[in-house]
C-alpha cells in the first residue's frame, strides 16, 4: 500500500511527528493521531522489549475506539522507528511484532535493510527512511525504502549539517517520492515552506517536547519553553554522531557548552558527573524559540492548523509578488 493511501483523507495538515527517544509514548502517539497528524515513536522507548507488543495494541485498539467514534474525522496512522544499526540487537524482535501488528508506516534509522523494508513491504506497510545526505538517501532507496526523511541543519538530537533547501534541492532532482523535511520547523507556515522548497510533509519533533503527553521531566519541557534557537548546542561528544542539544542541561551536566571536545571510542557510553546522553543531556532543535508554554498534544497540533492555513490564506491572496507572477506552491494530495 502507498503512503498516500495510508493517509488519505486522514491529516489535517501535512505533518509527522518525529519520534522521540525516550520521550515518545503511546499517549503522545494517539493525541497526535486524534489531532489529525502522523504520531511516532521508536520501538526502543518500550523496554523491557516485551512491553512493545503491548503499546501497539493500546494504540490500535484506542485509535480504532476514536475512529468508530468520529468518522466524520478518523484519525492519522501511526508509525515505529527501527533503528535498524547492528548494535541494535533487538531489531528482529521489534520487526516481528510490527509485521504482526500490521503497523502503518515503519521510519528506518541509522542505516537501510533490505530485509527490513520487505517486511514491512509483506503486509503492505510504508517504510521512510531518514538521512543526512544525499548519498545516504540513494542508498536508502536502492535498498527498497519507499520514502525519506530529509534530516537538515537545526533539526532535533542526531541531526546533519547540511541547509534544508540544498538538501531537498538536490533529493528532488533525482527522486518524486514521498519526502518529509526535519529541521526547525515549528509553525504553520514553516509547514508551508517546506512544501514550498519541495517536500511533501514537515517533520516536526521538538515542539512536541513541552506537551502534557510527552514523557520528559517538568526540567526538561520548560527547558524547551524557556530556550530560543541559541541555547541550541551542536555536537558529537554525547554519542558519537553530531547532535543538538540544550545547553542548559549540558551546564547541568558539569561541562562547558562552549568549549566541548570531539567524541572519541568511549562516547557511545557517555557519562560525565552521572549524567547520560538523552536523559539528562536533552536533545531539541532550533525551532523551539516559538513555543511558548507546556500544552496537550492536540492544542499544539491545532496552533499548527491554525497557522498554516492563515499562510495558505496570505499565499493565495499575494497576486502581484513579482512580475513573475505568484509562487507555485508543490502540493500532493495525501
Amino acid at each position: 500500500m502507498t503512503l498516500d493511501a495510508h493517509l488519505k483523507g486522514r491529516l489535517r495538515i501535512p505533518v509527522i511527528g518525529a519520534p522521540l527517544f525516550i520521550l515518545s509514548g503511546p499517549e503522545l502517539v494517539i493525541a497526535q493521531c486524534k489531532a489529525g497528524i502522523v504520531g511516532a515513536f521508536p520501538a526502543l522507548n518500550a523496554r523491557p522489549a516485551a512491553v512493545l507488543d503491548a503499546w501497539l495494541s493500546q494504540i490500535r485498539d484506542e485509535l480504532a475506539a476514536h475512529d468508530a467514534a468520529h468518522p466524520e474525522r478518523p484519525s492519522a496512522p501511526f508509525a515505529v522507528n527501527q533503528i535498524v544499526h547492528k548494535s541494535n540487537d533487538r531489531l528482529a524482535h521489534d520487526v516481528a511484532l510490527c509485521v504482526r501488528h500490521k503497523v502503518p508506516i515503519v521510519i528506518t534509522s541509522l542505516g537501510a535493510r533490505a530485509d527490513v523494508n520487505e517486511a514491512v513491504h509483506s503486509y503492505g506497510g510504508t517504510v521512510l527512511h531518514d538521512v543526512i545526505n544525499v548519498a545516504f538517501a540513494r542508498k536508502a532507496i536502492e535498498k527498497g525504502a519507499d520514502g525519506l526523511i530529509a534530516v537538515a541543519a537545526g533539526a532535533g538530537g542526531h541531526a546533519g549539517r547540511l541547509s534544508p533547501f540544498a538538501l531537498v534541492q538536490e533529493i528532488r532532482a533525482w527522486f518524486d517520492g514521498p519526502l518529509a523535511l526535519s529541521g526547525a520547523i515549528a509553525t504553520g507556515a514553516s509547514i508551508l515552506a517546506a512544501q514550498a522548497a519541495g517536500a511533501d510533509f514537515a517533520y516536526i519533533g521538538s515542539p512536541f517536547i513541552a506537551t502534557d503527553e510527552a514523557r520528559a521531566s517538568v526540567d526538561y519541557k520548560q527547558a524547551v519553553v524557556d530556550a530560543k534557537a541559541g541555547d541550541i548546542v551542536y555536537s558529537s561528544l554525547f554519542t558519537g554522531i553530531h547532535g543538538n542539544y540544550l545547553r542548559r542541561s549540558i551546564v547541568n551536566a558539569g561541562l562547558d557548552p562552549d568549549a566541548l571536545p570531539e567524541a572519541d571510542a568511549s562516547t557511545m557510553n557517555f557519562s560525565a558527573a552521572g549524567a547520560k546522553a538523552w536523559r539528562d543531556i536533552w536533545g531539541a532543535g532550533q525551532g523551539i524559540g516559538v513555543v511558548d508554554a507546556v500544552v496537550p498534544a492536540g492544542v499544539r497540533v491545532a496552533r499548527l492548523v491554525a497557522e498554516y492555513e492563515a499562510a495558505v490564506r496570505g499565499l493565495a491572496g499575494q497576486t502581484a509578488l513579482s512580475s513573475w507572477g505568484a509562487p507555485q506552491v508543490r502540493t500532493r494530495d495525501p
